[in-house]
């Protein structure tokens, strides 16, 4: 067949497809109308020897060979398809609402345009996969489905993606925690925040209902997930500018970069690809509590690069360094010994630093803030925010250090101390501070003393001064010595008062018997509490009673003065001594008797014997007799003496326990 004929022959079989469409539009018109108008007649019947096979368009006839070879060649330009098949198609046409798609087919297919809405970009003539949902409805319409094609190839195409390093294209679909939700090939796949940019993403809701190109960078077949990245894609990019920069880079060198991120120790700047830190302390000449007091994110800067590691990974970038240092624009005419004004910005406990202009600092130390000896917490004397004036005291431009001091600008209470605070003279001061061995108080602002534990009280044994007073308490001194050299003074308290031993000298006479209470008890004795407010010791032997017993806590007892000391304040008691002394007494006073009885009688005898014969023995015997009698007769008294005294004893603890109980229901 030659080539004319092969055109004639295309010609004839469009124009016999062109026919049957039309021959067909005429019978659904025709049908259309007879319906509508009822006919009759509903068929038209052809003539018996017309002959439809071989009638042609212009009114000539094929031969059978020839249709039959048109049929097989019109066949051939039809694609044979099955329904639930995925097959390629081609867009010819697209509007607001839906996608006309050819797939070769004898019609065309209709797909929704929300089918593609992770495709903008979709245009006449891409080629698109399509589900063969069916091949003709009731209507005669071919039914395909974009999105079904998509979810059955999708893993396929996924993996491929993945193994192939491909870069694929997908949907933001929403926000999720930790980043976004993408459409890729009908699968929802996760975008980390982190590879979404290479900086860092602040607000995501502006990637929302966008289309991005990825790279599936992880698929997790057993859980189904999908993990894809955009950072992947424009990281290759940024390694080439990157590796340009770095090539270039050199200390002292100014570029110009951008904030990209904030932290309370510096600021990161994107240079172009490669980032670089400024330290929060090259931020500025001055102090800066936090980065964002100076540079916001996105800013735009010069930066000048100070060093940078030997792989050029890490790049230590300053911005105070583009301004002159604030010490090379100090004042040549300040000297030590200015007075000048400043604010404090940073406090310790050592001192504070003083800001006399931006970036000229000064440190007080705690102690030049007060003339007191007595070291304290800078932040007794200032605060943060402070505007205060100060001496310079040193001055060192090469070193760029400065130190001050407040004291100096005050009076040193030392310089007159003889004549405010004169020896004997009385004061109230405040208690700073508590050693084992006195209190350190203040009586005003850089004068401190010493009252030694000894010198609290006349009375009381203290074992530590806690037991006396407390920190920040007034007390009473007077001045008892002055160390000027050593800014010292020696304070006493007890001497207020007169000595009262001056007095319990006349009253704690050694032999003399006292009521006391025992207030403690330890293992080498007791301490007991006697009238006037003072103490006595009383050792473990002579705390013993006369029914055997050891005295106990809060027990009174009648106490002998065995051991008086004026000079060391101390009195020594027993109760032991008291009933022995007693019982004694009794006994010397019973042998008094007797030998006093036996020397009468001894005496009468004698005077007796000269007078008396051997006849007068009978009177002898009377004479012993009566003798006898006289010292039963002394004795009987001494007892019955005895008796009355501690019967009195009785009533009179009896009467003070009577007395105290009814003290008491008095109290309730």
């Amino acid at each position: 067949m030659t080539e004319q004929e092969e055109n004639k022959a295309v010609e004839q079989a469009e124009n016999v497809e062109q026919q049957e469409q039309i021959t067909e539009k005429t019978n659904v018109k025709a049908k259309s109308k007879s319906k509508e108008a009822k006919s009759v007649v509903e068929y038209a019947i052809p003539s018996g020897d017309f002959d439809w096979e071989n009638t042609r368009n212009d009114g000539g006839f094929y031969p059978q060979s020839t249709y039959v070879e048109y049929e097989k060649m019109y066949d051939q330009t039809l694609s044979t398809i099955a329904e639930n098949e995925v097959i390629d198609g081609t867009v010819v046409s697209l509007n607001k609402r839906e996608v006309v798609i050819n797939i070769g087919y004898k019609s065309e297919g209709v797909v929704s345009l929300n089918e593609f809405r992770y495709n903008p970009k979709l245009k006449v003539g891409d080629r698109v996969e399509v589900y063969v949902e069916t091949q003709e409805d009731k209507d005669g319409q071919l039914i395909l489905s974009h999105k079904k094609a998509r979810a059955l190839r999708s893993w396929d195409r996924v993996n491929e993606a993945l193994e192939k390093d491909e870069i694929i294209q997908g949907y933001i679909k929403c926000r999720t925690k930790g980043g976004m939700i993408v459409d890729v090939f009908g699968i929802e796949a996760f975008l980390p925040g982190s590879q979404i940019d290479v900086k860092p993403i602040r607000d995501y809701d502006i990637y929302v209902d966008k289309t991005m190109e990825f790279k599936v960078v992880k698929i997790n077949h057993e859980f189904k997930n999908v993990v894809v990245s955009h950072k992947a894609l424009i990281e290759a990019e940024l390694e080439q500018q990157k590796k340009e920069i770095i090539a270039k880079l050199e200390k002292g060198q100014v570029l110009e970069g951008t904030v990209k991120n904030i932290t309370s120790y510096g600021v990161f700047i994107d240079l172009g690809g490669v980032d670089g830190l400024i330290h929060i302390t090259d931020l500025s000449w001055g102090r800066v509590n936090h980065p964002e007091e100076i540079v916001q994110l996105d800013q735009k800067l010069n930066v000048v690069i100070l060093d940078f590691d030997d792989d050029k990974k890490r790049i230590a970038l300053g911005l105070k360094q583009l301004t002159p240092h604030p010490w090379d624009a100090l004042s040549k005419d300040l000297k030590v010994g200015d007075s000048v004004k400043g604010k404090v910005v940073v406090m310790a406990d050592y001192g504070a630093f003083v800001e006399i202009a931006q970036g000229v600092e000064g440190l007080i130390h705690v102690s030049e803030m007060s003339w007191s000896q007595h070291l304290r917490s800078a932040q007794e004397f200032l605060k943060v925010g402070d505007e205060i004036e100060a001496q310079i005291l040193t001055l060192d431009r090469d070193e760029r250090k400065m130190s001050l001091g407040i004291k100096q600008l005050k009076s040193d209470p030392w310089s007159n101390i003889d004549e405010k605070y004169a020896l004997g003279s009385r004061h109230t001061a405040t208690v700073r501070n508590f050693t084992n061995f006195g209190v350190f108080v203040e009586i005003e602002e850089g004068v401190d003393g010493l009252i030694h534990i000894s010198d609290l009280s006349w009375t009381k044994k203290i074992k530590h001064p806690a037991e006396f007073t407390a920190i920040g308490e007034k007390i009473d001194v007077v001045v008892l010595e002055i160390d000027k050299e050593n800014r010292r003074l020696s304070l006493g308290h007890k001497q207020l008062e007169e000595n009262p031993w001056d007095v319990f000298e006349t009253v704690f006479v050694v032999g003399s018997i006292h009521e006391g209470t025992i207030i403690e008890v330890f293992d080498k004795g007791a301490v007991v509490a006697l009238p006037y407010g003072v103490e006595g010791f009383v050792t473990p032997k002579h705390l013993v009673k006369e029914d055997g017993k050891s005295g106990k806590v809060d027990e009174k007892l009648e106490f002998k003065v065995i051991e008086f000391s004026k000079s060391a304040k101390k009195i020594i008691l027993s109760h032991s001594r008291v009933f022995e002394d007693e019982k004694k007494d009794v006994e010397d006073t019973e042998k008094k008797a007797k030998a006093e009885t036996t020397k009468k009688a001894v005496k009468k005898i004698k005077t007796n014997l000269e007078k008396t014969t051997l006849g007068d023995i009978s009177e002898l015997a009377s004479l012993k007799t009566e003798m006898e009698e006289e010292h039963k007769k002394e004795v009987a008294e001494k007892k019955a003496e005895m008796d009355a005294k501690e019967e009195k004893k009785v009533k009179a603890a009896k009467a003070k326990k009577e007395t105290k109980k009814e003290d008491n229901t008095t109290e309730e």
